[in-house]
């Protein structure tokens, strides 16, 4: 998915869009997202100023929002509309900062999914490294008109 599919399939934009595109997806059974951290981007005025690091809260969100964009990739091709809500994090482990100039590697693999609640197993990679790991619980619902 590259980011016009990945706008396609999210409600989120600038500045709360965490991920540019999406290189691997197996329907949504897994995939991983890409994003490329830049000093540029608005967190950095404050986080932190002498010693810019990626806030852990929103590789979280870019975990979340890779899995809900495969998941509503998927689903809106029934011909509805879907939207992903988040419902849990469970298990989060930060190790390793992400510093601008990173490309943050967002694995995800399915864990599982009744129905309308997904399970997933997310990790944030920079360079081979796993930065970041969390479990991600996830509503998907049709959208309405």
């Amino acid at each position: 998915m590259q980011i016009d599919d990945v706008l396609k399939a999210l409600p989120h934009r600038y500045p709360f869009l965490m991920i540019d595109r999406i290189i691997e997806i197996n329907g949504d059974d897994s995939a991983i997202g890409i994003k490329n951290v830049t000093f540029n981007e608005p967190q950095f005025q404050g986080h932190f100023p002498g010693e810019p690091i990626f806030p852990g809260v929103l590789i979280i969100e870019g975990m979340a929002q890779t899995a809900g964009a495969i998941v509503i990739n998927l689903e809106n091709k029934s011909g509805d509309k879907h939207i992903v809500y988040l419902l849990t994090v469970d298990g989060v482990k930060f190790r390793k900062p992400a510093k601008p100039g990173d490309k943050l590697e967002y694995h995800i693999r399915k864990i599982h999914r009744r129905k309308t609640v997904g399970r997933y197993e997310a990790k944030a990679i920079v360079d081979g490294v796993v930065v970041a790991e969390a479990e991600i619980g996830a509503m998907i619902v049709k959208e309405k008109a």
